[in-house]
């Protein structure tokens, strides 16, 4: 499977993590965003049980898959406020 790249970011004044130009809620400090990127990038290492996904596309285009539960990408926590990165396997 592909990576996952959570990117910490001064955002609405305060914090945030984002992936893929989505962003997370602001938190007030950048430890905090850290912390929740971190518990985020955690939680896609964990499988799950099979089945079936139904997803939309940039484009609109709904798409239909099979998840066999232990497919998890690599993650990363890249935070631009200090240029830390920590990578996940």
């Amino acid at each position: 499977m592909g990576k996952v790249v959570y990117e910490v970011v001064p955002h609405d004044g305060g914090w945030a993590y984002r992936l893929n130009g989505a962003y997370s809620e602001a938190f007030p400090t950048h430890d905090e965003a850290v912390e929740a990127a971190r518990i985020v990038a955690a939680e896609q290492q964990v499988g799950g049980e099979p089945e079936e996904i139904s997803y939309q596309d940039e484009k609109g285009i709904w798409h239909e898959e099979h998840s066999d539960g232990g497919d998890r990408p690599e993650t990363e926590v890249v935070d631009t406020g200090t240029a830390r990165s920590e990578k996940q396997a």
